[in-house]
């Protein structure tokens, strides 16, 4: 998963490979300049031992010292800069993305997701990304870079003393793999724990209201504090491998010190190399230890990325269901004639079926009620026309044309949906009626406002339409809050609604207002109400009494009463 993931990340490169190029090129000159200190050093210890050292050579050594680390800081400099807002920039890129492919997954996606937990992979998640995109490569080009020169370098100045000290390395590499794994797994329990914790905190923050009204804090306090402790526990685990992991690099690089004094004094006394070569070589070893130390602790960063990279992917391959076919075609001019032939469904393919052979034709602009017990299937037969979700077996047509052969867009562009849970955005009146229609006018969004009975309170707010509403329209009434989701949809004007228990949670007075609007809106198109409240389904042209064996019973108010079925029994329970 890991292997694959990476591979697919890669394609973000793309547009900035010129970036990255400079950048690795940067990285090779930035890795060069530290080569050439030992050889000035060398030089420089050589000639002293000699007696030829003079000062203009030790000047012009200076100088071509000083004009390369000139160019070293300039080299940083892009690398700092431009490298980290190509990372910055691959960020924003996959944050786009992740962002549209979210938009597109089906309610059956977000009927289990959390939405701490995906706030978490768009934002922490990413981070560690861009830095892993931009340190990745320019830390192993670098450091590959550094000790492939150094290795040329000590082979140069002595063969047996460099195989002895290398023979080192294959056990310091053996121990960082041997704890990739752990530290893998660490950082990604930590990465799962923190979309966690954000996600109770989103909850607890959103239902604050109920909590006091139920004088919850300490609960939730202790169910808060379990999961903070959750959280300390995996970063705990983490720290216990990075500690290891540091510490057995600290250890290797003391063994590599010690060695190169031993053994290179040891070589020294034998006169097999000369004190000039045996300071470049302390100097090589400690360029070539330091190389090491930073490609191996980057290590941590690059598991870091990894994991981002991983979650990021789970979401990407999260499949899309309910899609456009290739030869898709919009709906245009509708006029609402729906028809259900012989639908079925269920949630998924081993779960229960919800909706079995249902059959049903509704005339445009008919009037249709849903009602019956719970559980029977009334909102999810309504999701099933603007395709929420995608029955398991049999059709649904629109104007004769099946909801499949169409595009989405232009499917749920000509359907309203007012629900009893009104989501009102952060952001102003005005703004959460213009959602209906982006592009109306302010006199065609007063227009709407009037129509669903909201104009008069709206202009009462303390700035009319620019009032701001809240998180989720906390500064309004629920009638309030129902009659702009009422005008939302009047500016949207479809010739197809859905109104699914919209005045159910309203007092007496509110329900009326609401009522009210939610009648003038079905005014000529074809509309599906789902309603407990029976009073509010009298009007309907039928009435569907619909329960988990299907449609059980058909017909108006009044034919229904005079069955004595189910609905008459549930109206007597109403009345």
């Amino acid at each position: 998963m890991m292997k694959s993931s990476f591979w697919k990340f890669t394609k973000y490169y793309k547009p900035y490979l010129g970036i990255m190029a400079a950048d690795l090129l940067c990285a090779a000159f930035s890795g060069g300049c530290e080569l050439v200190f030992p050889v000035i050093v060398r030089e420089i210890t050589e000639r002293a031992t000699a007696g030829t050292l003079v000062m203009s050579l030790i000047l012009r050594l200076g100088g071509v010292y000083v004009f390369l680390r000139l160019l070293d800081t300039l080299a940083n400099y892009y690398m700092s800069n431009a490298g980290h807002v190509m990372g910055a920039r691959l960020e924003t890129d996959m944050r786009r993305d992740l962002f549209a492919h979210l938009e597109k997954l089906s309610h059956r996606f977000y009927d289990n997701a959390k939405v701490g937990q995906l706030m978490s992979r768009i934002t922490h998640d990413l981070f560690d990304v861009t830095e892993f995109s931009h340190h990745c490569p320019e830390e192993i080009f670098m450091s590959g870079i550094k000790i492939l020169g150094a290795f040329l370098i000590l082979l140069w100045v002595n063969v047996p003393l460099t195989l002895m000290l290398f023979f080192l390395l294959p056990l310091m590499l053996l121990s960082r793999i041997l704890l990739r794994k752990k530290m893998q797994a660490a950082f990604k329990k930590q990465r799962e724990q923190v979309g966690e914790l954000n996600a109770a905190i989103e909850d607890n923050l959103l239902g604050i209201r109920v909590v006091k009204s139920f004088a919850a804090e300490e609960y939730e306090k202790r169910q808060f504090e379990e999961g903070n402790q959750r959280f300390l526990s995996a970063k705990k685990d983490a720290y216990k491998y990075m500690a290891l992991f540091h510490g057995g690099i600290r250890f290797f690089d003391g063994v590599m010190y010690v060695a190169v004094i031993i053994l290179g004094a040891a070589f020294l006394f034998r006169e097999k190399i000369s004190p000039g070569d045996f300071v470049a070589y302390l100097l090589y070893i400690q360029t070539l230890i330091a190389s090491l130390r930073r490609l191996v602790e980057f290590t941590e960063q690059f598991q870091r990325g990894i994991t981002g990279i991983d979650r990021f992917m789970e979401i990407m391959n999260e499949p899309v269901e309910i899609t456009d076919k290739e030869d898709a075609v919009p709906l245009e001019n509708v006029e609402g004639h729906i028809q259900f032939d012989n639908v079925s469904f269920r949630y998924n393919e081993k779960g229960k079926t919800v909706l079995s052979h249902i059959d049903l034709s509704v005339k445009a602009g008919e009037k249709i009620a849903l009602v019956g017990p719970s559980g029977g299937g009334k909102t999810t037969l309504c999701s099933l026309i603007p395709r929420f979700y995608d029955v398991a077996d049999g059709r649904i047509c629109v104007d004769g044309k099946d909801i499949r052969d169409l595009t989405l867009s232009s499917l749920r562009e000509n359907i309203g949906v007012v629900s009893q849970e009104v989501y009102l955005f952060s952001g102003t009146v005005g703004e959460n009626i213009l959602y209906g229609k982006p592009d109306a006018n302010r006199e065609e969004m007063i227009a709407a406002a009037r129509a669903a009975g909201a104009h008069d309170f709206i202009e009462s707010l303390p700035n009319g339409y620019d009032t701001y509403v809240g998180e989720r329209g906390v500064q309004l009434s629920g009638g309030q809050k129902q009659r702009i989701a009422i005008a939302r949809v009047f500016l949207k004007n479809p010739p197809i609604l859905i109104l699914d228990e919209a005045t159910s949670a309203l007092d007496n007075e509110s329900e009326r207002l609401v009522q009210a609007s939610l009648d003038r809106l079905a005014k000529g198109r074809t509309t599906f109400i789902i309603a407990h409240r029976l009073t509010t389904v009298r009007n309907a042209d039928r009435i569907l009494v619909l329960t988990e064996d299907g449609i059980a019973e058909s017909g108006t108010h009044e034919a229904l009463l005079d069955m004595g079925g189910i609905y008459a029994k549930l109206h007597s329970l109403y009345t």
